[in-house]
This record gives structure tokens, C-alpha cells and sequence, in this order.
């Protein structure tokens, strides 16, 4: 992505540096929805590996015993499932952990309209339309409230970079 010197300051401006990396606050609270995101896409793949061992095993149940393949091939399917299986557990973790600073700093936010637009988007990872609907606004109005309550998130976690 290019961006003009000017689109670049701005960037900065409105971004907190947070672990070392500068962030913007939509960025910041974004970070949930993309690991529940890889959650879900590593959950379809040990579906997708667990459907591959069946058609292994009924596959071989039906060969002559002298498939010894087969075996070692189920055997390395069986470990990947359970390697992945791992990497939910703590991917799931993370998750819970990040959801429960995302929500620290939201409760933060003193409006309590953008801080229910906030929830619903960055923790409950609703859609805009559907957020305007449970809250009764228009779209529009509820992209200018998000930019209001991104303007309050910013505010927040530049003080806490301040704190520290």
C-alpha cells in the first residue's frame, strides 16, 4: 500500500505504539476478530484432516493387509490433527486473553452508545448493518459514532502508553 508523507503523519498521529508496534486504535481492537478468524479457518482444517483419516481407515479396511502405507500415513494425518488441535487451544487462549484487554479498554469509554457500538463490533464481531439494527441507528450514523468511539480509543491507550 502506497501512502503520501501526509497520509503517513496522520497514520502515526492517531496510532498508539503498543508492544513496540505503532497501532491505531481500530487496529488494536481489530486483533480478536482476526484470531478468531484463524480459530475457525484452523478448526475447518482438522475437520478437513479427521474427514481424510476416515476415508483412510474404511479405505484400508477394505485393502489386502499388506498396505503398510496407509498406516504411517493415517499415523502422520493422526499427529497433524492433534499438532493443529494444539494450535486452537492456544490461539483460543490468546483469544480470551486479548478479548479480555480489548473489553478492559473499552469499558473505558465513558459514551455509553459507542461503547456498545464497540462490543458489538469488536467483541461480539457483528456486522454494521447488524449493528444498526440491534441499536436502531442508520448506517451512516453508526459509522460516524464508530469514528467517534475510535477517536475516545485512541485517547485511552495513548494515556496508557503515557502510564507506562
Amino acid at each position: 500500500m502506497v501512502r503520501t508523507v501526509d497520509e503517513h503523519k496522520r497514520r502515526m498521529a492517531s496510532s498508539t505504539v503498543r508492544g513496540g508496534v505503532c497501532v491505531t486504535a481500530k487496529e488494536y481492537l481489530s486483533q480478536a476478530y482476526r484470531i478468531d478468524q484463524r480459530v475457525n479457518s484452523k478448526l475447518r482444517q482438522v475437520d478437513s484432516l479427521r474427514d481424510l483419516a476416515t476415508r483412510a481407515t474404511s479405505t484400508m479396511g477394505t485393502e489386502p493387509v499388506s498396505g503398510t502405507r496407509n498406516v504411517h500415513r493415517l499415523a502422520d494425518t493422526i499427529d497433524k490433527i492433534v499438532d493443529l488441535e494444539n494450535e486452537i487451544n492456544n490461539d483460543i487462549d490468546r483469544l480470551v486473553d486479548l478479548k479480555r484487554e480489548v473489553m478492559a479498554t473499552i469499558s473505558k469509554v465513558q459514551d455509553t452508545n459507542t461503547l456498545m457500538l464497540l462490543e458489538l463490533r469488536y467483541l461480539g464481531f457483528m456486522s454494521w448493518d447488524a449493528i444498526a439494527g440491534e441499536m436502531h441507528y442508520t448506517s451512516r450514523w453508526v459509522h460516524i459514532l464508530h469514528s467517534k468511539a475510535l477517536a475516545a480509543v485512541d485517547k485511552i491507550l495513548a494515556a496508557e502508553v503515557d502510564k507506562s
